[in-house]
């Protein structure tokens, strides 16, 4: 056989290469479970709906459905609720100044607004007006050129009322927003439209999604009702369903004689007079009223109870409080439920999701903001300039003078038995102003001038009253050293 024939033969034989694919799943055909099977379960879908874009449904949900208004509304005015502290060393009349700009341009209801537009919509931002700066609000914000007095207000957009991203992203590595729009498209009331760089404005986003996702939203986030959509229909039905209910709980029946004859072969006027003698008899029933009847009429009624209802409506509301991470209690105003309950771990947690929210949405906020408001008020930026968000609950006074009581004393039994010295128990107490609204008037200065020497004192010297006796011994350095802390 040539090889040119043993070629072609060899040809014929080979079979193509099919691509096999592994699954790795459970699967039961006779029992018609897991994946593949002509099941109920196997044929759920989740298919993209990206609520984000209907803008109408949005809006409806927000101005008619008071559960969805409290969901958007509740967890911005408790992110801001008490504010920040601001941690620098200035005078207290440039703070009281600093307090003053910020209710007179009500930055904190400006940056709630910001965030309810962001969580309802998906994206939304503010412009950091400053007078002076209208015709270079496209490029990027110098400090030195903000005058003092120049700060105007926030001027806050959602992503479909007049803010929109640009074509170019920040290619700058360093740049907090890196990978976002380098600059936004404000379109005004006459439809006039002018560019504003990104450093100008404060980006508020609902939940975050991934890559793909982020460019399909123009790099904003998602609405948060497209995570609670599906719970609210469930709960607004049943809540529907159960009030329907309502009206087919008491029956009435009324039986008459011939009524099928007299319907089927009675002439249109006769037809007539009897649903007009029905109506009568049903205008006259009342509980102080009477029914008339005839001799072979009877009546009869029909009481029903509804039972294990409330526990289905609660296990929805259960849903929905779960997808918006807002408690029960807090979101439907019911009381903790159950014999032993406080609501006090639902509580704990929402105020931890609340830090992890403040951190995440409203500190970079915050940090580009601050300078601008510095600059405008103070004319500079401090060096130590630092603030803390204020957690969402506060302690009552009570559970302050506790708080300062325990830990005044173990910071200076530290410093008695020697563990630290005199200038680091003032920070610690500075410290803990920011708790306790004590030693807010420990100052840099002071801290500097006091000794780090780690001085020991003797119990009898600890136990002595700080007024003395006259059997008493002086007391000594150490014991007024401690005196004055």
């Amino acid at each position: 056989m040539s090889k040119k024939r043993r070629r072609a033969t060899d040809n014929k034989t080979e079979q193509p290469k099919r691509e096999q694919r592994g699954y790795d799943a459970f699967a039961n055909a006779m029992a018609r479970t897991g994946l593949g099977t002509p099941s109920m379960l196997e044929g759920t879908q989740y298919p993209p709906t990206r609520l984000s874009f209907n803008y109408e449904l949005l809006q409806s949900l927000y101005r008619s459905h008071w559960i969805v208004r409290r969901i958007i509304d509740t967890i911005p005015e408790d992110c801001c609720k008490n504010w920040i502290q601001l941690k620098t060393q200035v005078s207290p009349d440039m703070l009281e100044r600093m307090n003053k700009l910020e209710r007179k341009a009500m930055i904190k209801a400006r940056l709630i607004e910001g965030m309810k537009w962001g969580r309802l919509f998906g994206g939304a931002g503010a412009i950091m007006m400053i007078e002076g700066h209208e015709d270079i609000l496209d490029e990027p914000i110098d400090y030195d050129t903000i005058m003092p007095d120049s700060f105007c207000g926030l001027l806050v957009r959602d992503r479909w009322s007049g803010l929109s991203p640009g074509p170019d992203l920040i290619t700058n590595p360093r740049d907090p927003e890196y990978g976002l729009p380098e600059k936004y498209i404000v379109t005004t009331n006459d439809s006039k439209t002018f560019p504003v760089h990104h450093s100008r404005i404060l980006r508020f986003i609902g939940r975050d999604v991934p890559f793909w996702e982020k460019q399909a939203e123009s790099y904003w986030g998602v609405s948060e009702i497209e995570h609670i959509y599906d719970e609210l229909k469930k709960r607004d039905n049943t809540s529907w369903n159960i009030a329907n209910l309502i009206f087919r709980a008491y029956l009435i029946t009324l039986k008459m004689k011939d009524l099928d004859q007299m319907l089927s072969v009675g002439d249109a006027q006769a037809q007539k007079d009897m649903f007009n003698v029905v109506q009568a008899q049903n205008w006259l029933m009342s509980n102080q009223g009477m029914l008339l009847m005839g001799n072979d009429d009877s009546f009869d009624t029909k009481s029903y109870t509804f039972s294990g209802l409330d526990k289905v409506y609660e296990n929805f509301m259960m849903d929905i409080a779960g997808a918006a991470e807002i408690p029960v209690t807090k979101l439907f105003g019911r009381s903790p439920a159950g014999m032993n309950a406080t609501g006090e771990s639902d509580q704990q947690n929402y105020d931890d999701s609340i830090s992890q929210k403040q951190e995440a949405y409203l500190a970079p906020v915050i940090d580009k903001l601050l300078p601008v408001l510095c600059m405008s008020v103070w004319g500079y930026i401090p060096d130590d300039l630092d603030y803390t968000l204020n957690p969402n609950r506060t302690m009552s006074n009570r559970d302050k003078a506790d708080y300062a009581d325990k830990s005044c004393e173990t910071v200076g039994k530290a410093h008695d038995r020697g563990i630290i010295g005199r200038k680091t128990a003032l920070k610690e107490y500075r410290q803990l102003s920011d708790t306790t609204g004590i030693f807010t008037k420990i100052t840099d200065e002071d801290i500097d001038n006091a000794s780090d020497e780690v001085i020991r004192i003797d119990e009898e010297q600890i136990n002595l009253p700080l007024g003395g006796d006259d059997n008493a011994e002086p007391l000594g350095t150490e014991t007024a050293d401690r005196a004055t802390i």
